[in-house]
């Protein structure tokens, strides 16, 4: 009986775990950075509801005592907010969804369809994506003013429409999708276009959603782009319409991180819709 009550007795109790010290110090350095990251967004959006003497105060006031919802409405209402928001979602979308067709046609062609030196022309196209922006923008200008788009958007969606990055995204993606699947298509008689629009892209949605969410949040934080082409204040984009609160002798950082608070809400709304297929399409591009 004493050896069956010890039995249960030690049966019963729970071991306790050691969790090692390598995973403590591994988590509390990731809560670190995470905080990092963080911190700098708790703080523009508290200083966006601060007044303009009290946003650097120290030490930090995190929560204001007083809530001036009053800068956000100036931000929509001293400059044409609304216009430079139009004018950014016009050629973040356009960009986003032609980047996607080309990217996501080529990308089909250099993994199923074999012809002479394919993978050379990949290797060649990839490798733009070293050369600097600084190199290819005044030859870009250049052209863009030769075509007569200058002071346009469509100066800017055109040369965002093609990107290697999307292409090589696409066709490592498509090697994952097995060729007997294709021969099976064209066996029943669908075409190369068929086979990549009925089944390819749909089974390309997380390649897809990770393509959008680069794309858009390129596109939308552009600064550089819409600097060089863009020339009269109506077609100014977010990026370029903040700059009114800057003048030569006054910043108005309150309005200014009103304006960033409301300018980053689309790239956060896009990236939850898409955060999903955003991590199965970066794990499964390296997997042939």
């Amino acid at each position: 009986m004493e050896i069956a009550t010890k039995a249960t007795s030690n049966t019963s109790t729970p071991k306790i775990q050691k969790v090692p010290i390598k995973k403590i110090i591994k988590y509390m350095v990731i809560i670190l950075v995470s905080l990092m990251m963080v911190l700098p967004f708790v703080w523009m959006l508290s200083a966006s509801l601060k007044a303009e003497s009290e946003i650097f105060g120290f030490p930090i006031k995190w929560i204001p005592e007083t809530f001036h919802w009053s800068n956000y409405k100036d931000v929509w209402t001293k400059v044409p907010f609304h216009l430079y928001y139009l004018n950014t979602l016009k050629i973040a979308v356009l960009t986003t969804i032609l980047i996607v067709i080309n990217s996501s046609l080529a990308g089909y062609a250099f993994a199923k369809i074999k012809f002479p030196e394919s993978n050379r022309l990949f290797f060649i196209y990839v490798a733009t994506m070293m050369i600097p922006y600084q190199v290819m923008m005044i030859p870009q200008f250049m052209l863009m003013k030769e075509i007569g788009l200058v002071n346009s958007h469509w100066a800017l969606i055109l040369l965002g429409s093609f990107n290697p990055f999307g292409v090589f995204l696409f066709r490592q993606f498509f090697l994952s999708i097995p060729d007997e699947l294709l021969e099976a298509a064209r066996i029943d008689g669908l075409s190369e276009f068929g086979i990549y629009w009925k089944i390819m892209m749909p089974l390309s949605k997380p390649a897809i959603a990770t393509l959008v969410i680069f794309s858009f949040m390129h596109s939308w934080n552009d600064f550089l782009g819409p600097l060089i082409y863009l020339t009269s204040d109506n077609l100014y984009t977010l990026q370029l319409g903040i700059q009114h609160f800057i003048t030569e002798y006054n910043t108005e950082y309150a309005l200014l991180m009103a304006a960033a608070v409301s300018a980053i809400i689309p790239t956060i709304i896009v990236y939850f819709l898409a955060q999903d297929h955003f991590i199965e399409g970066v794990a499964n591009t390296g997997i042939k």
